[in-house]
Formats: structure tokens, sequence, C-alpha cells
């Protein structure tokens, strides 16, 4: 008997640690716009960005959930659009780091604020389920919004980089794909994160179980990669080489995953979502030339 009552108080032990874990891990410890903008301005030169002609708007997801973007008009015109998602706890200004290079190579840039972050009302993440839904109702509005829109490419940071992969499983209408460090599954990054907090890694298993019991989504379901299954959208992956939060593993697998034409190229020196801010020089050109080829320009 007393070893039953044992066996009891391990499994809730386990899931406490679970719940705990669990809302954790789904929380979003979100930035302000001020906070955010003022980390870019001490990174790198934002002063364009005040000058440029912007359309600010919101876009209802496929749930209700309001959207907040904007859109960075090119001065010199043309009809190519880049829409830009940005990483976990930032917001829209966390993209401007890509925002000049494509209005430099003749884009308008749509930069947004993803589910729960920036002036969108306070919710969880779900590491690309909801969020790459609240990206196809991005796309769609993007096509009907602009009329003359005729190329539209994604462009994703960590968090945004998954997200701009998974919503490929709807098949929407776009012409391309920048992912930067995004994963391909999140159970691994949440085992490692587990490992580096020195608890065992199978309490991943209680915390996905737990999540999917109070937030209906469990960390199983949070998998980029599973989007990739006859894809046929050209993709550039690109990682920071010494990224040890997520590991280039990810992007190597997501190469390997995928039907269609892609490239991944390894930022030397550059770790978690700092390829842009290491070298570039080497980022543009990546870009440039895997745009030339898919002839996008």
């Amino acid at each position: 008997m007393v070893w039953v009552w044992i066996a009891l108080a391990l499994i809730v032990l386990v899931l406490l640690a679970g719940f705990v874990l669990a809302a954790f891990s789904l929380r979003i410890r979100r930035q302000t716009l001020d906070e955010a903008r003022a980390w870019q301005a001490a990174h790198y030169d934002i002063s364009w960005y005040d000058a440029i002609e912007k359309t600010s708007y919101t876009v209802k997801s496929w749930d209700g959930y309001a959207l907040h973007a904007q859109l960075l008009r090119n001065p010199a015109g043309g009809s190519r659009y880049i829409l830009i998602s940005h990483g976990y706890t930032d917001n829209r200004f966390g993209s401007l780091k890509y925002a000049r290079m494509y209005l430099e190579l003749g884009f308008h840039v749509i930069i947004y604020d993803l589910r729960g972050h920036g002036e969108n009302a306070p919710t969880f993440c779900t590491y690309s389920v909801r969020e790459s839904r609240d990206l196809d109702a991005l796309i769609r509005d993007c096509r009907s919004r602009w009329p003359d829109l005729q190329v539209l490419g994604l462009h994703g940071e960590s968090l945004g980089g998954a997200t701009s992969v998974a919503v490929l499983k709807y098949r929407p209408q776009i012409d391309f794909v920048v992912a930067d460090c995004g994963f391909s599954e999140i159970m691994s990054v949440m085992r490692r994160g587990l490992q580096a907090m020195h608890l065992p890694g199978w309490l991943v298993y209680a915390a996905s179980f737990c999540a999917k019991l109070r937030y209906g989504f469990s960390y199983s379901q949070m998998r980029p990669i599973d989007s990739l299954a006859g894809n046929r959208i050209p993709i550039l992956f690109l990682h920071g080489q010494e990224d040890d939060f997520i590991l280039p593993l990810h992007s190597q697998r997501m190469q390997q995953a995928t039907s269609g034409f892609c490239e991944l190229h390894l930022i030397p020196g550059a770790g978690h979502a700092a390829s842009v801010l290491t070298a570039p020089e080497d980022y543009r050109r990546y870009v440039e030339e895997f745009l030339h080829r898919i002839g996008v320009l």
C-alpha cells in the first residue's frame, strides 16, 4: 500500500512540474514597441525608418484575432512585396534588421506583430501552430489589399522562420521563403532547455502532455518540418553556425525534407538570430543571389 501512495505522489509531482513547465514555455515575455525599437537602434542604423512612407493596419485572422501590421512603402515603387515575421518575445521592430535590405532590393516591406506580441492582445505561444494560420491570413490579405502585387515572399527569424515554413502546409500563394534560424520541431529545443537548467530531459513529455490539457496544444504538434512534404516553394535556409539555442541541425533537416528548390548557408561566428548582424554583406549576398536564381530579381 505504501508503494501505491509513493507512486501516486510521484505522478502528482511530475504533473505539477509539467503544468509549471508548460506555463513557463508557452508564456510570452514580450517586449514593448519602445523597448524593441531601442534595442534595434543600439545595434544598427534604423534612422531611415522614420522618413519612409508607412501604412499601419490590422488584419483579422482565422479566429477573429487582430494582428497589427505595417507596410513600409518602397519610394521607388514596384510590385514586389516581402512579409517579415519576427522572433519569440520580439515585435515588428525586430524585423527592421532585414527590412532595409529588401527595400534596397526593390521590395515593399510588410512587418507585423506575431500573435501575443507587440500591440496584439496577450495570449500564449504555440510555436508555429496558430502563428502559421495567422501568417496564412496575412498572405491572403496582402493579395487582396495590394492590387499591384505580383511577387510575394516571406522572411522569418527564429519563431518567425519556423512559422514561415509551417505556413507552407496551407499551400499559400507565395513565391519564396527565407527562413533564418527556425526550428524544425520544438520538442528537442524544449528538451535542451530543460537540460540546460539541470532538469531531466524526459520532463519534456510531461510538459507536452500538460500543455495539451491546459492550452489545447502539445509540443508534438509544433513541427514545421511536417509542412515540407510535397512543398514546391523555393526556400533559402540561413543559420548561425554558432547557434547553441536552435542548432543548425534544424535547418539542415528542413533542407533535406523539402521537395522544392532550396539552399542552406551557415554563417560562421553567428549565434542565434545574429547572422545578419555578424555578416551583413554575406547575408545580403546569399539573399540576393537566391532571389536571382529563382527569377524574382
